[in-house]
Parts: structure tokens; C-alpha cells; sequence
């Protein structure tokens, strides 16, 4: 694949998360599929999940690193 990144369909999307890696919640705005090497010799992709903190700060995690925030009533 010659793009850089991809963006992928996720049940999460625009729902709140956790980064269980850091503990921060926000709200899941992207994932996508990105090539995260540094060399155009050895390609290395994950998903990367895109998370907008309350400050409006956006970080990256792994797709893996996160988990639904239930809603308490």
C-alpha cells in the first residue's frame, strides 16, 4: 500500500475512552491504520487511536490501550 495511513471503522468512534496506559479519558475521534516506522526499508503499521482530552489536546494510543467509559446514572 503505498498511503501513509488509513482510516478505520470503529464501534467507539465519537464515544468516550480510556487509555488504560496513561488513565486519561476523552473522546475517540479517529482510528487509523498508520505506517509508524521510520524507514522506507522496513514498513511497521498499527492502529492508532486519536483522543481528545478535555483541555481539547489530542493524543495517540495503541487500539489496543483502550476501553469504553460507562455512563453512571
Amino acid at each position: 500500500m503505498n498511503e501513509r495511513y488509513e482510516y478505520v471503522p470503529h464501534r467507539l468512534l465519537r464515544h468516550r475512552v480510556r487509555d488504560i496506559a496513561s488513565g486519561v479519558e476523552g473522546e475517540l475521534m479517529a482510528v487509523i491504520h498508520e505506517n509508524v516506522s521510520d524507514s522506507i526499508a522496513c514498513e511497521r503499521w498499527m492502529e492508532l487511536a486519536y483522543i481528545r482530552d478535555a483541555s481539547g489536546r489530542e493524543f495517540t494510543t495503541a487500539i489496543h490501550n483502550i476501553d469504553p467509559v460507562s455512563r453512571q446514572a
